[in-house]
């Protein structure tokens, strides 16, 4: 199976060094890891030396990484390729571009990437949809066609955002992998992804399966995740591998909610990246355990 990386979103809050930001995750068993969009510029020097001196390597990398300096803590959601406002836009590509520069620099793979989300100046349906099947047949169906039409406004913005990012990954030899999200109004769709990676139609994009989004997704009766890993298998690039407790949080210790592992592992190639993305509430041990129940469910 590929080796099992180790998110700094773990740790990286604790840490003035990144040096021994990653000889803590080495000390847990893993030898990979990925930079997640809590790395702000104070940790990179300690970073480019852990790397030289082969502490760990890196497998992907989280957008926006660094942070931008705008920044109080981790804002993947800063700057979005679906937004109204032109500069929002062109921002989003500027510190996207610097996270590929970087994700380059430390050797990685993959970026993982947000994809923005719809907005509604008046009565959103997230709230109807937030409450799953209970919100009742006809009122889902009116806030699910509602949700959809504003999608189909807002993803031409980031499909555009996206075609001008691509050069760059492929100069860079970088896999952008789009990743599913829990938020009910952020983008794309889950029911859009196949065709928006189909009309990018390029071997640099690719799709990242969040297992815990996909989990609180199919618990609001808005995804099936068997038919979901499906339709895109022939597009998956990697993995944030994680659980959802009986409360509906994520990033829980790998075997002590409901997601199916054991489903997940029916979708796992060797070229994918697999990265165990844990709360950083979770123990030492907690993130140990889950690393062992990983291993052997995926191998």
């Amino acid at each position: 199976m590929p080796s099992l990386a180790l998110s700094t979103c773990w740790n990286s809050h604790r840490h003035s060094d990144g040096y021994a930001m990653l000889e803590e995750i080495r000390g847990l068993g893993f030898s990979r890891v990925e930079l997640s969009h809590g790395i702000g510029a104070p940790l990179v020097e300690g970073i480019l030396r852990a790397l030289a001196d082969g502490v760990v390597a890196v497998g992907s990398v989280h957008n926006f990484c660094p942070l931008p300096a705008s920044a109080t803590g981790a804002a993947p959601n800063l700057f979005q390729p679906s937004a109204r406002a032109r500069d929002e836009r062109r921002a989003w590509l500027r510190h996207s571009l610097h996270t590929l520069d970087f994700a380059r620099r430390v050797g990685a793979g993959h970026v993982v990437m947000h994809s923005g989300s719809v907005g509604f100046r008046l009565a959103s349906p997230a709230p109807t949809l937030a409450l799953g099947l209970g919100a009742g047949e006809a009122r889902r169906a009116r806030a699910l066609r509602r949700l959809r039409k504003a999608a189909a406004a807002t993803l031409p913005r980031v499909e555009d955002a996206y075609r001008a990012l691509l050069p760059a990954a492929a100069a860079l030899q970088l896999v952008l992998g789009l990743e599913n999200r829990e938020g009910v109004l952020e983008l794309p769709l889950d029911a859009e992804l196949p065709g928006l990676l189909a009309r990018l139609d390029d071997p640099g994009l690719g799709y990242w399966h969040d297992t815990g989004h996909a989990e609180i997704k199919h618990r609001l009766g808005l995804l099936d995740p068997a038919a979901h890993l499906e339709s895109l298998a022939g597009r998956l690039v990697g993995f944030h591998l994680h659980d959802v407790d009986d409360s509906g949080r994520d990033h829980r210790a790998v075997g002590t909610g409901t997601v199916d592992f054991g489903l997940v592992a029916r979708f796992v190639r060797p070229e994918h990246a697999l990265v165990l993305e844990p709360s950083p509430r979770l123990s030492a041990d907690e993130v140990r355990a889950s690393r062992g129940r990983l291993l052997d469910v995926l191998s």
